[in-house]
């Protein structure tokens, strides 16, 4: 494709939904707005499913302060999907975008997405297209390679925490084990920001279970009884993907679903958090056990939106659009952080493929030797995406002496 690339553009969100993915959806297009290399400003309904079924709307006739309304709305304000295109889908896909003249394509999402759009770029390449194609990252499990953080964990690792302070407030008040299941397929990331929680030494979670370490359900049982014996109740953040020693997540033994993409659906279910609380009860002596599932509240709650996360994610939009009318045919935006105790980051253009299907995982300098916690590095690092957390008062208990 020449320098000076021109034509309309395609945008379209897919994967799971995050509390920012609007603010991408609203940087591109405002950026969109001001390139004179760029005409008409499509958006996909429910990702590549609207660009196959021509079901799309006109973003240039939504109004600047409809758009920021739209920013600051968590969710998928274009609808979502989860839908790898076969060759059959691409071959139709280009018509689509030949007919619209489409030469600009954002694709929002996350590793699956960053593969659809590696599949589509390869194809239009193929097929002898000029399309400039464009990952714009977004996933709460925080496991993009290429990228020090992704858009939409800061905020969910915000509402994990939050959270957890409240169950923990609640587990003070009526002592027992409590078990928080939560969202991470490979990756322990959003698991491990529970510990964000903890302000005072016996505050919760108190134990800690990441993908990143085989589950041991002997070695489990032994951690809740000496939590519980040392301080009469035990919280417990296991993640939804933690697995066995032969690692395949514990869940898929309850549950066969999949993806196009051959994911296992670990999510909107309560097995684990059922399996994990059974084997105390069947294992200890310990009568109130409680398990519960985060589940879809992680990903788009309103009130719990990093403002670190917004102002990324608005930024991964805008770069995208830049780079896509600039020197660049392809690829996918990645954040970056300086070093340095302040926190800043970079935002840089990489190949789609190195993005693409492939996760990271949870450092080990992030996980405690014993495998149940995680470290302070790792609370150093989370910290400034999640930004401040709710102050918690106590009282201070001044006993009364005994009337005589």
């Amino acid at each position: 494709m020449s320098e000076k690339a021109k034509g309309n553009m395609m945008i379209a969100q897919s994967g799971g939904p995050s509390a920012v993915i609007n603010q991408s959806l609203v940087g591109a297009v405002l950026e969109a707005r001001k390139q004179t290399a760029i005409g008409r400003i499509f958006g996909s309904l429910h990702g590549i499913k609207g660009v196959l079924n021509d079901n799309l709307i006109d973003l240039r006739r939504e109004s600047p302060a409809n758009l920021e309304a739209v920013a600051a709305t968590p969710s998928s304000a274009l609808g979502s999907v989860r839908r790898k295109p076969s060759p059959e889908d691409c071959v139709k896909l280009f018509e689509v975008l030949k007919r619209r003249d489409v030469r600009f394509f954002f694709y929002i999402g996350g590793n699956d997405s960053a593969e659809t759009a590696h599949i589509i770029n390869q194809q239009a390449s193929e097929a002898g297209y000029e399309l400039r194609c464009f990952h714009i990252p977004k996933t709460i499990d925080n496991d993009l390679r290429e990228n020090d953080h992704t858009p939409g964990f800061g905020s969910a690792a915000q509402f994990v925490a939050c959270a957890m302070m409240g169950i923990d407030l609640d587990n003070r008040a009526l002592p027992g084990v409590h078990i928080s299941v939560i969202m991470g397929r490979g990756a322990g990331f959003l698991t491990a920001a529970s510990a964000l929680a903890r302000v005072r030494p016996d505050d919760g979670p108190h134990l800690v279970y990441l993908p990143e370490r085989p589950f041991s359900p002997e070695a489990f049982v032994k951690d809740v009884e000496a939590v519980y014996g040392r301080l009469g109740r035990c919280m417990i953040a296991a993640s939804e993907g933690i697995q066995n020693k032969d690692g395949a997540p514990i869940a898929s033994l309850y549950l066969k679903e999949r993806d196009s993409h051959g994911n296992v659906q670990l999510s909107g279910s309560g097995a684990l958090g059922d399996m994990l609380s059974d084997l105390i009860k069947s294992k200890t002596k310990i009568s109130r056990v409680r398990a519960d599932t985060f589940g879809y509240l992680q990903r788009s709650f309103p009130l719990t939106i990093s403002r670190v996360d917004a102002v990324e994610a608005r930024q991964v939009g805008r770069q995208a659009v830049k780079a896509a009318v600039g020197k660049f045919t392809s690829g996918s935006v990645a954040i970056r952080r300086k070093p340095g105790k302040k926190y800043q980051v970079t935002y840089e253009v990489v190949p789609l493929q190195n993005v693409a299907k492939e996760t990271r995982s949870v450092p080990a300098e992030f996980i405690s030797e014993t495998g149940n916690d995680v470290t302070a590095a790792f609370l150093g690092y989370a910290r400034p995406l999640v930004g401040t957390l709710p102050k918690i008062g106590h009282l201070k208990r001044v006993p009364v002496p005994k009337a005589s």
